[in-house]
């Protein structure tokens, strides 16, 4: 089976995944830029492919970050890949974009029995989500995502970009103060959930608040 995944949540990344590579993972990239999806995006796809020898007729399905995640940036990942599954006519399916970071820490020594990922919302939020570890098994969302202050967040190690930002307030894990939502990693869920017989959730997308961008109201006319 051969993936592609892609997550705009944060940063604009892209990945293969097959159960057939080493590791699954086949090409991938991402950018350390979060205000430049639109325009890296679709370029960065076309690359991937070329460079790992295949086209979208050989992609089996796509799977998209859903968030949650700034408004516009999110957008453009999710509807990047509903266009491509148009157009190949693929399945397409979303998982919710910090499951990502959460299998890194699964998968890392630093994995605890119960934890919070975190990443930034600006106006000095953050969004986030609570998990649950048990050897052997994938991270289960218990409760989340959410979006709030930092200092109201639950005492609980926190993962990814947004504890490392908010470190004073929030119990933040160091190795992971950087980490944002790959799509290499949530192909690799994807992958994981399908290989265990589990089913995908549709590409509905996270918006856990309004967009910042409003439509103009009417305009009074002059008397």
């Amino acid at each position: 089976m051969l993936i592609l995944a892609i997550d705009t949540s944060a940063v604009a990344s892209a990945a293969l995944i097959s159960d057939d590579a080493m590791e699954g993972v086949v090409e991938s990239f991402a950018t350390e830029d979060t205000r430049s999806h639109a325009e890296v995006l679709a370029p960065g796809i076309v690359k991937l492919l070329e460079d790992a020898g295949v086209s979208g007729a050989d992609i089996d399905l796509i799977v998209t970050g859903v968030g949650p995640g700034p408004f516009t940036g999110l957008r453009s990942g999710i509807a990047t890949a509903r266009t491509l599954a148009f157009a190949w006519n693929k399945p397409l399916f979303g998982l919710m974009s910090l499951d990502a970071i959460a299998l890194e820490v699964a998968e890392s020594t630093e994995a605890q029995a119960e934890f919070l990922v975190a990443t930034d919302a600006r106006r000095k939020e953050v969004y986030w989500a609570r998990y649950t570890l048990n050897d052997g098994q994938l991270p289960q969302l218990v409760d989340g995502p959410h979006v709030g202050f930092a200092s109201e967040l639950p005492d609980l190690p926190v993962f990814g970009a947004g504890g490392g930002i908010y470190a004073d307030v929030v119990n933040a894990n160091e190795e992971f103060s950087n980490t944002q939502p790959d799509a290499a990693s949530l192909g690799q869920f994807a992958m994981a959930v399908l290989a265990a017989g589990g089913e995908l959730p549709d590409s509905t997308p996270l918006y856990l608040r309004e967009s910042d961008a409003q439509v103009p109201g009417p305009r009074k006319r002059a008397l």
